[in-house]
């Protein structure tokens, strides 16, 4: 199963795949959800239902597309703190508290300890000083990380006009 990232939605809607123009997209999403191919997890969720746009209103009515952190994610909490805190990573401090303050962090850790592969669109960046990147992050965990683009093409997905 796939987990994806806010800015798999985020960058679909504004740049690839939005709600009007590729409605087919997000009907692959709903299908792939109710398959158990797809899903995400509820902080996702409140970061896209925080929005003011079209992707808020239709996370709302996805809601249940967006999965709840439960207990056998607590260790893996753990390991992937340990790792973002780890003096001998070139973080900053501030980086290291807004990786574990954001979404990416429970994303990261709920994959690991459900054995999911995580989608995102970002890229690798270990040697980066700012920023925490999921790729990394899920690198340090060995946890798979994924492109949309990837994903679509492994599920065989298509989006044919009618």
């Amino acid at each position: 199963m796939y987990l994806l990232d806010s800015n798999v939605f985020i960058e679909a809607k504004q740049r690839y795949y939005s709600l009007d123009f590729v409605p087919a997209f997000w009907d692959w999403l709903e299908l792939s959800f109710r398959n158990g191919v797809l899903a995400s997890i509820d902080r996702i969720g409140q970061e896209l239902r925080d929005r003011n746009d079209e992707l808020a209103v239709w996370a709302k009515q996805h809601q249940h597309i967006f999965k709840p952190v439960d207990a056998a994610i607590q260790p893996s909490f753990r390991k992937l703190s340990e790792w973002a805190m780890d003096p001998s990573l070139a973080y900053s401090q501030e980086a290291r508290f807004t990786f574990l303050a954001k979404g990416d962090y429970q994303l990261v850790a709920y994959a690991h300890a459900h054995g999911l592969v995580v989608v995102t669109h970002e890229q690798p960046r270990p040697e980066a000083k700012k920023d925490i990147k999921i790729p990394d992050a899920c690198d340090a965990l060995g946890v798979d990380c994924e492109n949309l683009f990837a994903v679509i093409r492994k599920t065989s997905a298509q989006f044919i006009l009618a």
